[in-house]
């Protein structure tokens, strides 16, 4: 990606008058500029001056191209409205509750924090990748969904969105549950629509899909382990030439079994309640996965005290990884292994049937995330992962 001179875009705002935005590497110098032009900044890092008084504004205009010649930085006059306003027009027709934050990257190299949260690999992903994408709109809902917005490189009007995510994800080139770019037209009603018809749909259909390709590569890793330690146990050999002979070592391996088990069956106990609460089986040609489908059900409920003490202890000694020593908190997670190894043993059983069930209920249709996710355990929630680095104060 070609790194651009230092410029402002200049917008313009039905409420806030002349919006700029300055980027480059040389991008204070670009701010200098609009300082000593008369702009004022805003919170997020973009400044703005008033066209209420067009004389004012004229000498604002005049002064800038002055000071943005005398700091070298070009100014670039923009065919579309200011990206800030855009986003909270959207955000304000989508169902359910909404916001939109626009987020400056003023330095080149800010730009790539956008790499760790999009989950896409469409047109916004090699518009990121080709372009300077100097600042962008991110819409939230109180669910904790979060798309990008931004100004279609090449294009004089338009907008693309993408999806951004905290969870870890595949390859997005690769993942057949990637969401995809959508590209919205310059109408925000005609934006919205499409985000709340189109989009949301798609979106909630590849969150379901991760969510379950989480579940099964958890529980493949598990089962992986699982036959390893029943082969050994069967033989009383850790291989055909090395035998076991002391039965104290098959419990050290139980318990290590027990605490890489724990750490896999947490994403179980995570994701699996709200894809099992969508789950029909009476509807679907496998009928008889009922009783399967209530065995893990109880099997996730069995578990509901191992899933808390996990949950508090994350909650209120958040740094204990670091102020236990390791083997310590080994055992921590061991003994949780342990509880809960009656329900994994009973996942790893019934896996195939919660599967199946499981991509018959991918939903459809206009669902808004508006909605909080059901929730079938009552442990209290982990502490949210660190939040993206907003670029705009930097």
């Amino acid at each position: 990606m070609p790194t651009p001179s230092t410029e402002i875009t200049l917008s313009t705002s039905r409420t806030l008058g002349l919006v700029a935005i300055a980027s480059g590497e040389n991008y204070p110098q670009a701010n200098q500029a609009l300082e000593a032009a008369g702009f004022s900044r805003l919170p997020n890092g973009a400044y703005t001056a008033s066209l209420a008084d067009a004389q004012a504004a004229r000498r604002t205009a005049s002064a800038l191209v002055h000071h943005a010649h005398e700091h070298g930085a070009t100014l670039i006059t923009s065919p579309r409205p200011y990206l800030g306003d855009i986003g909270t027009e959207i955000a304000a027709r989508l169902p359910g509750t909404w916001s939109a934050e626009l987020e400056i990257y003023s330095h080149p190299l800010w730009q790539e924090d956008l790499w760790y949260g999009l989950w896409e690999a469409g047109e916004i992903h090699r518009a990121i990748e080709e372009h300077r994408i100097p600042f962008a709109s991110v819409l939230k809902n109180s669910t904790g969904t979060e798309l990008l917005l931004i100004e279609r490189p090449g294009h004089r009007s338009g907008y693309l969105l993408g999806a951004l995510t905290d969870h870890e994800k595949e390859d997005v080139r690769d993942d057949p549950a990637t969401p995809r770019t959508m590209v919205l037209p310059a109408d925000p009603g005609l934006a919205a629509h499409a985000v709340t018809h189109t989009f949301l749909p798609a979106y909630r259909r590849a969150l379901h899909h991760r969510d379950l390709n989480t579940v099964l590569s958890a529980l493949k890793r598990i089962r992986e382990e699982h036959q390893t330690l029943q082969a050994i146990k069967d033989s009383g050999r850790y291989s055909a030439a090395v035998p076991l002979g002391d039965s104290r070592l098959i419990a050290g391996m139980e318990r290590d079994f027990a605490d890489h088990a724990w750490l896999e069956f947490r994403h179980v106990l995570e994701h699996a309640p709200l894809l099992l609460s969508r789950c029909r089986p009476a509807a679907t040609a496998w009928p008889a996965d009922d009783a399967a489908l209530t065995q893990l059900r109880e099997a996730l409920v069995h578990s509901q005290d191992a899933w808390g003490e996990w949950n508090d202890l994350s909650h209120d000694l958040y740094s204990i990884p670091r102020a236990l020593p390791t083997h310590e908190w080994s055992q921590v997670r061991g003994q949780l292994g342990l509880a809960v190894l009656p329900a994994i043993e009973t996942w790893l059983a019934h896996s195939d049937a919660f599967a199946r069930q499981v991509r018959a209920a991918v939903p459809g249709g206009p669902v808004a995330l508006s909605a909080p996710s059901p929730r079938l355990l009552t442990a209290r929630p982990a502490p949210p992962p660190t939040p993206r680095t907003s670029t705009a104060h930097r």
